[in-house]
C-alpha cells in the first residue's frame, strides 16, 4: 500500500471527532485560525502525560499566538475524560477510536518495542495554517522541548 501521508503544503485531511467532555470538533470548522494537532499513542502513559501537560500549561500562550491545540489518540472519550481529570489537562483531546484520522495523517505505523512488532501511533505533530494547509510536520517526536518548538513555529507562521 503506497504511503498516503500528507506532506507540507497539502490541505490537511478533514475530520470530525468526538472530544473529551462531550461534543465534536471538525477541522474544517477551525479554518481561519492556526491549528496544532498532536497525535500520541495512549492516555496516561509517561510520555503522553508529559506532552499533554506541557501543551495544557502553554494553552493560553498558544491561544495568544493565534493557535488552537488538539491531542488525538485512539483512546475512547471515557478514557480521555479520566486522563483529563487525573492530570488537570486543559488541552482538548479527540477520540479517533476507529483510527481513520490516524491513517489519514500517516501516523498509524508498525512499531517495534523489545523485539515485538505491533501497530501503533507514532508520536507526531502537525501545524496547520489558517488556509487549512500543513505548514510543519514533526514525526517521531521526543517530548522534552517539543511544546516550545511548536510554539516557536506557530509564532513564525504568524510573523
Amino acid at each position: 500500500m503506497p504511503d498516503q501521508s500528507p506532506v507540507l503544503s497539502d490541505t490537511a485531511p478533514d475530520f470530525t471527532l468526538p472530544r473529551d467532555g462531550g461534543g465534536e470538533v471538525s477541522l474544517s470548522g477551525l479554518r481561519g485560525g492556526i491549528v496544532v494537532l498532536y497525535f500520541y499513542p495512549r492516555d496516561d502513559t509517561p510520555g503522553c502525560t508529559k506532552e499533554s501537560i506541557g501543551f495544557s500549561e502553554d494553552l493560553q500562550t498558544f491561544a495568544e499566538a493565534g493557535a488552537q491545540i488538539f491531542g488525538i489518540s485512539r483512546d475512547t472519550v471515557a478514557k480521555h475524560d479520566k486522563f483529563v481529570a487525573k492530570h488537570g489537562l486543559t488541552v482538548p483531546l479527540l477520540s479517533d477510536e476507529d483510527g481513520q484520522v490516524c491513517e489519514a495523517y500517516g501516523v498509524w505505523v508498525e512499531k517495534t518495542m523489545y523485539g515485538k512488532t505491533s501497530m501503533g501511533i507514532e508520536r507526531s505533530t502537525f501545524l496547520i495554517d489558517a488556509e487549512g494547509k500543513i505548514a510543519r510536520i514533526w514525526r517521531k517526536v521526543k517530548v522534552p522541548g517539543h511544546v516550545e518548538e511548536v510554539l516557536e513555529a506557530v509564532r513564525a507562521l504568524k510573523a
